[in-house]
């Protein structure tokens, strides 16, 4: 039993649950450096997904793309709602507008540039994806990402709503 847990750990990039987190406060900004607070992240009590990413993270990308495909559906049925939230500094930031722009995700992007929210959250690595409840509590998290995380993720999202 302890090597099927070993695997399951390895093979999720590191799956780690929380101990009842709430989505920190702390300022960030839109793509377009407008100042944002984590504290207006809201779903009208439904689920919320949230992925740290950045431009140079080929595994973040992937993810975030693959969920692309699928976020329309998971949309429908379980009415969550995917933020993105960059962590590229400011000498990666001008990379962030264009890359959007040529990838078109249908998500919220957010910029965490002075990593004070990353930081908030106790995010080390990316991609780090939490999955919050109707009244902002981190219920799962993972980190890193192989082929099929975001089948883990919506497993443990339908989990979540059927509760």
């Amino acid at each position: 039993m302890k090597s099927f847990f070993f695997f399951s750990f390895l093979f999720l990039g590191g799956v780690a649950f929380a101990q009842n987190q709430e989505i920190a406060s702390a300022d960030i900004y839109t793509i377009h450096s407008k100042h944002f607070n984590t504290d207006s992240i809201q779903n009208d009590g439904h689920p919320i997904i949230l992925s740290f990413w950045a431009t140079w993270c080929k595994p973040c990308i992937k993810e975030l793309n693959n969920i692309a495909e699928v976020y329309e559906e998971w949309r429908e049925e379980t009415k969550v709602k995917l933020v993105a939230i960059s962590i590229d500094d400011s000498r990666n930031l001008q990379k962030l507008a264009p890359m959007l722009e040529s990838l078109d995700w249908p998500y919220e992007v957010y910029s965490d540039q002075n990593s004070d929210f990353r930081r908030a959250m106790n995010v080390n690595t990316v991609p780090h994806t939490f999955l919050i409840d109707q009244n902002r509590n981190v219920v799962w998290q993972h980190q890193g990402y192989t082929e099929g995380a975001e089948d883990i993720l919506y497993e443990q999202l339908l989990n979540l709503i059927d509760q």
